[in-house]
């Protein structure tokens, strides 16, 4: 059976002032294409669908669509899971939908899929707590997943009865996953588990990710899952939670974090994106293949020494996002940012690299005139501390928010 993996949409999520839910629906249309075109027969979704707990009516929109687009009519079941940027509760609340259209959402890390037929040729043959066994249309054996959605403490707390992702939580998700294996699982099915969570080998190094996702890391990395703790029948785990495409040794099997489709932040540079293909044959080693994808704007972040060489370079890579650093003797100049800005449709940061200014320039500090608004004070504040870069409007908007929320 071929398995179709991604993770890691986050639907509605902008680069600083830039919308993307174009991009995001370009690049859902082409994993559609191509599950058809590899005549898959399962999808799995690795978490963080949307990007905040409350997305915008459009990106559920677009992620609803996407997904019943993905069912081929019915004939491939689709298996979502929440991450750490979902709300589990609103995820699994479209159950109701998710049904008629063979699809499966799991939002905590024991839910149990409610006992019912699929309307679609897929069948749900077996459910326990974080665990479906599923008959898909072009096969007699079946498929089995362990879920296991991001779990904060709050539902460490509720479902494993720990209040910290320490060792003793770990020893109890590693029996919740043995337990649920040695159930549910023989050679006689292909044995896969989902999860979106932190993980890497047992003294190894920690795997890349990106700005966006460090915060769920607890201090001293007690938040980490090992790739020994994953039972010996699992045959593929698929991962979702780190944006760039790795694979994490020390395990039974492959354990493969997917890539998000798009890159999300500047830390994901000019990186290539992809889905993953898995042939399974149920007792066997499976076959992992990654699917680029090419859909997408690349985030590039060039360095230039010249104002006119940067605009020159913009001018010749429009179809980007693009973080230009400038190592200049001066500070920029209003007219020199300007022309920057316009010489490009996706600049998103100017970042200044001042260097060999003067000893009296960097000596001398600017008297604060405390007659100015509180507006401008911030914004003198923000480009002394961010080597002459402006505050963006964003950042002045929330900064307006903040004082009137003070003044209330």
């Amino acid at each position: 059976m071929k398995i179709v993996h991604t993770a890691d949409w986050h639907l509605g999520k902008r680069l600083q002032d830039f919308q993307r839910l174009q991009e995001q629906q370009n690049v859902l249309d082409e994993i559609v294409q191509i599950a058809d075109q590899e005549q898959a027969d399962l999808v799995v979704v690795a978490g963080d669908l949307f990007d905040t707990f409350n997305p915008d009516p459009k990106a559920e929109d677009l992620l609803y669509s996407t997904l019943k687009k993905l069912t081929a009519g019915g004939s491939r079941p689709v298996v979502a899971i929440a991450g750490n940027h979902d709300n589990p509760d609103r995820i699994e609340a479209q159950d109701h939908f998710g049904r008629e259209c063979g699809i499966i959402f799991a939002g905590f890390p024991k839910t149990e899929v409610r006992s019912y037929e699929l309307s679609c040729e897929a069948k749900l043959l077996r459910s326990a707590p974080g665990f479906i066994e599923l008959k898909l249309p072009r096969h007699d054996a079946p498929v089995r997943i362990i879920l296991t959605p991001y779990a904060n403490e709050t539902r460490m707390r509720a479902y494993f009865g720990q209040t910290s992702f320490g060792d003793e939580l770990r020893q109890q998700l590693q029996e919740h996953w043995a337990a649920l294996a040695n159930t549910y699982m023989d050679k006689q099915g292909v044995n896969l588990l989902t999860t979106h969570l932190f993980v890497m080998k047992r003294g190894g190094e920690q795997p890349e990710e990106s700005d966006d996702e460090r915060s769920i890391l607890q201090v001293g990395g007690a938040s980490v899952v090992y790739t020994d703790m994953i039972p010996p029948q699992i045959q593929y785990t698929a991962l979702g939670h780190l944006h760039r495409y790795q694979e994490i040794a020390g395990g039974p099997s492959p354990v493969i974090y997917s890539s998000s489709p798009l890159a999300y932040s500047f830390a994901e540079s000019d990186q290539q994106k992809f889905v993953v293909l898995i042939e399974a044959k149920p007792g066997q080693a499976v076959t992992v293949t990654p699917v680029p994808l090419k859909t997408g704007k690349r985030l590039l972040r060039p360095r230039f020494k010249r104002v006119d060489e940067a605009v020159d370079w913009l001018k010749q890579n429009p179809d980007c996002y693009a973080e230009i650093t400038l190592q200049t003797p001066t500070y920029l100049t209003s007219e020199e940012r300007r022309e920057l800005q316009q010489a490009h449709d996706s600049l998103v940061t100017i970042i200044p690299d001042v260097r060999d200014v003067k000893s009296t320039q960097k000596e001398t500090a600017p008297a604060i005139d405390l007659t100015q608004s509180m507006e401008t004070l911030f914004a003198d504040y923000f480009k002394s501390k961010n080597k002459g870069q402006e505050p963006n409007e964003r950042l002045q908007q929330l900064f307006k928010e903040i004082l009137a929320t003070e003044s209330e």
